[in-house]
């Protein structure tokens, strides 16, 4: 009897944790677009456009982070030669955090580098899409 009890009430919990969570994250037509537009932005940086990619970042960032001219020219003197997603999670906002892996060439030099950079993902009701929250991808860490 004590156990039927104990197991009841710990279903019931878990099925409040869930609900709860379900509550904070992306609605199933939410999440439905989120693959599809990583993976325009994955192609974009994989094939190195990173103008195209750009397109994918939030306005708000991109209107306080202004590209310049000579980070423009930085951006194609690299070639991305692999992207790898090596875990997601979702953080407490409700945005998408991604975890990816990406092999960069400088063009010059010929010399190859991997990094590890996390990306945020944002939904946004109004314009009724995902945004990438964290700016192009710093190729350049600890440079």
């Amino acid at each position: 009897m004590y156990r039927r009890l104990l197991q009841s009430t710990l279903m019931l919990l878990l099925l409040v944790a869930a609900s709860a969570q379900a509550g904070d994250g992306p609605s199933r037509s939410q999440r439905a677009k989120l693959l599809p537009t990583q993976d325009a932005y994955v192609a974009a940086i994989r094939w190195s456009d990173f103008e195209a990619a750009e397109g994918f970042i939030d306005p708000a960032y991109l209107a306080a982070h202004p590209l310049s001219d000579l980070q423009r020219e930085r951006y194609r003197q690299l070639q991305v030669s692999s992207y790898r997603e090596r875990g997601s999670s979702m953080a407490a906002d409700g945005s998408i955090e991604r975890r990816v892996e990406m092999g960069v060439v400088n063009r010059n030099t010929q010399a190859e580098r991997t990094l590890t950079l996390t990306e945020r993902w944002r939904w946004d009701p109004q314009a009724k899409r995902w945004w990438q929250v964290e700016g192009l991808p710093d190729l350049w860490q600890g440079q």
